[in-house]
């Protein structure tokens, strides 16, 4: 229910972080409209991972997915060479230890289902790009400008529209490039079976400069993706072809060319892996970010979902229990700096030292894989999986 005489909250995006908060913002009692330029609510078809953080962001405001049902509980985390050799199996279960919600592989497509249907009672209006926002002066509220030539007037903005944020833009000025990683990553989601592929694994293959992950997302379904050294302007006109990746795999595992030999052409998404120097301040007056919009970061730490969860978690808290709009969005930016800019710059420096672009680099990562203090990899993996403050 929305509370008599309380703000009303615009958000520009309705991926997962948008969605977030616009669901967590309602169940507080705050009024909520959701704008997304597509013309249809529609995920692309890759996987992602919701771990125990972001899934214990969501029960901390009542909000329980059924990811279990939907997706898989993470078993297991291997590294493998590109022969199949095992470097290293990573303590998971006992980083887990203490985390109350469990990590879950799942599809884009059923956790943006599952939110769809926890926000059924919310405005989302489709086909409204933004181009822009204005703030009045005098009453402090905003509007946002569409495309279309639809406006939306508001206490509050909060801009979880993409690493390509229109709001990011506009708040942030000439200068905010994307960092492109180096690589490609190509993606699917196929019906898969193997006796390689155990229920609730994650395996990932490192050889020099190229990786490739198998990774277990319930129902019978592989999410895999590849990742391959591509100068950008060739990785950014990518056109998809099949064939140029079971080349890239030929000498690989079974397993591996398995996935890719059952994978359709047209289910293949490829990527050029890009995220942006970390943003101190984020928001001004009654605008915000949250998200890719915020924080764009590379796939290496399968946080980027998890991150964008707690954003709208924790802004939805802040903004339901702050005097005043400006004060809780603040409050929230402040909450989120540290943690965030922390993810980021590690899911950049991880993904140069996983990606091994040399003979040396190579040599040297499989070599650190391998040593690395299992206490060490306990207290880091947790670290990244325990949503700070969280109360169930």
């Amino acid at each position: 229910m929305v509370r008599d005489n309380g703000p009303k909250v615009i958000v520009v995006g309705a991926g997962i972080g948008g969605l977030t908060a616009a669901i967590a913002l309602h169940k507080l009692g705050i009024e909520v409209e959701v704008y997304e330029q597509v013309p249809e609510l529609k995920a692309a078809g890759f996987g992602l991972s919701v771990a125990g953080n972001a899934n214990t962001a969501l029960h901390s405001v009542g909000l329980d997915l059924r990811l279990e049902e939907r997706g898989q509980v993470v078993k297991s985390y291997q590294i493998r060479t590109s022969t199949g050799r095992l470097l290293r199996t990573l303590p998971y279960p006992e980083a887990m230890a203490g985390v109350p919600k469990a990590s879950v592989l799942i599809s884009r497509t059923d956790l943006q289902q599952a939110m769809l249907e926890h926000a059924r009672d919310i405005p989302i209006y489709i086909a409204a790009a933004a181009i822009g926002y204005q703030t009045d002066p005098d009453s402090g509220r905003v509007r946002v400008e569409f495309a279309d030539g639809r406006v939306a007037d508001g206490d509050a903005v909060i801009g979880a529209d993409g690493i390509h944020s229109q709001i990011r833009q506009q708040l942030v000025g000439p200068g905010d490039e994307e960092r492109y990683g180096g690589y490609i990553s190509w993606l699917s989601i196929v019906p898969f079976e193997h006796s390689k592929f155990g229920t609730g694994s994650v395996t990932h293959y490192w050889a020099k400069g190229q990786r490739f992950g198998l990774i277990d997302i319930g129902h019978g379904r592989a999410y895999w993706w590849a990742t391959k050294e591509m100068p950008e302007t060739d990785a950014r006109k990518w056109q998809v072809d099949k064939d140029e990746i079971v080349r890239a795999y030929a000498d690989w595992p079974d397993e591996v060319r398995a996935a890719i030999e059952v994978t359709p052409e047209d289910a293949i998404l490829g990527v050029p892996e890009s995220d942006r120097a970390f943003l101190e301040r984020r928001g001004e007056g009654p605008v915000t970010l949250l998200g890719d919009a915020a924080h764009p970061m590379l796939a290496s730490l399968g946080q980027g979902a998890g991150m964008a969860i707690e954003d709208g978690v924790v802004l939805a808290r802040n903004l339901a229990s702050a005097p005043e709009v400006w004060t809780g969005l603040r409050r929230y930016e402040r909450e989120r700096r540290d943690r965030t800019r922390t993810m980021l710059n590690t899911a950049h420096r991880v993904a140069g030292f996983e990606q091994g672009a040399s003979t040396v680099r190579s040599i040297v990562r499989d070599t650190a894989i391998r040593v690395v203090p299992k206490g060490r990899l306990i207290r880091e993996l947790r670290e990244a999986l325990t949503f700070p403050g969280a109360t169930l």
